[in-house]
């Protein structure tokens, strides 16, 4: 029984390994590489007569990302004259490899020789000043000639959105100077002025988050910790006066059915230790919930000056 087990392991792993068959060679260095490399610095130089010439009269462009199998790709003329399009409406072009990477290519047995590469495209559109920074995988087909006759792109089309949708005027939503959410914010903030705190909480969601210019990005803190916070400064600080500057917006979004409320303060205090008075200018930007609830509150102030002498 022994002898059995062990000669159809024997057979398993001769079958595992016959199933191996190599198809060709992958190179680190290759004057296919040099092609595509010389190709790609032409095409961002924007110099069509050289692209031109590291392409065959068959070339053709297609987006590997694109769903549309009946898709006809772009010939060797179309191409150029995008890169023509792309050099008159662009600035500060750059693709190099993406951190890591490196072209590979790859010479088949039977069949041509590939090159792939993994970059990062970035540059800046010349009418919208949408910046373009993405990474970008090409595959390139060259043949006997050492000519470029196909190019497949793979990349996230939706990054030039907000490029095309730039183009054009395009509402988003409704600018309000009065709104009940902009009397939230008040009440809430003249709470705070006259220390009335169970007031000036009861307008935050339990979930609400809090963050500051002098965070870190990306992080906030809890309505826990923001009243910890408050309080501390209350042991330190007298609240003389907030003002209003100019008057707050409401921004009711059309995109993402966005609820902002934006308003500028100027604070006055007085440090209990010495009794300094200090005026702390402020720009709040309170995002509320379909209950009314503010939900996050970034607060764009400065309180370095709370340290002067």
């Amino acid at each position: 029984m022994k002898k059995l087990l062990l000669a159809f392991l024997i057979l398993f792993v001769v079958q595992g390994f016959s199933q191996k068959k190599k198809n060709g060679t992958i190179y680190l260095e290759h004057p296919a590489i040099d092609v595509v490399n010389e190709m790609l610095a032409a095409w961002v130089e924007g110099d069509s007569l050289k692209v031109s010439s590291y392409l065959a009269d068959d070339f053709m462009q297609f987006n590997g990302a694109n769903a549309n199998k009946y898709a006809k790709g772009n010939t060797k003329e179309q191409f150029l004259n995008s890169m023509k399009w792309w050099k008159n409406n662009f600035s500060y072009t750059t693709e190099v490899p993406s951190p890591g990477a490196y072209p590979d290519a790859l010479e088949y047995d039977k069949s041509d020789t590939w090159v792939q590469v993994w970059n990062n495209l970035k540059a800046i559109n010349n009418e919208t000043g949408v910046k373009i920074d993405m990474p970008m995988h090409r595959m390139f087909k060259l043949n006997a000639d050492n000519k470029i006759n196909l190019m497949l792109n793979y990349t996230d089309s939706r990054v030039f959105r907000n490029m095309w949708e730039s183009y054009d005027d395009r509402a988003n939503g409704t600018l309000y100077q009065h709104h009940p959410y902009i009397n939230k914010v008040r009440r809430m903030i003249h709470a705070f002025e006259y220390n009335d705190l169970e007031l000036a909480y009861s307008f935050f969601a339990e979930n609400a988050r809090f963050n500051s210019l002098e965070m870190p990005v990306g992080e906030s803190m809890s309505l826990d910790e923001a009243k910890e916070l408050d309080k501390k400064k209350m042991e330190s600080f007298e609240v003389l006066s907030i003002d209003v500057v100019g008057y707050p917006d409401y921004l009711e979004y059309d995109l993402r059915d966005g609820k902002t409320v934006q308003s500028w303060w100027r604070f006055k205090v007085k440090r209990k230790s010495d009794g300094k008075e200090i005026v702390l200018p402020a720009l709040y930007i309170h995002d509320f919930n379909d209950d009314g609830k503010i939900v996050r509150s970034s607060a764009y102030i400065s309180t370095k000056i709370l340290d002067a002498k």
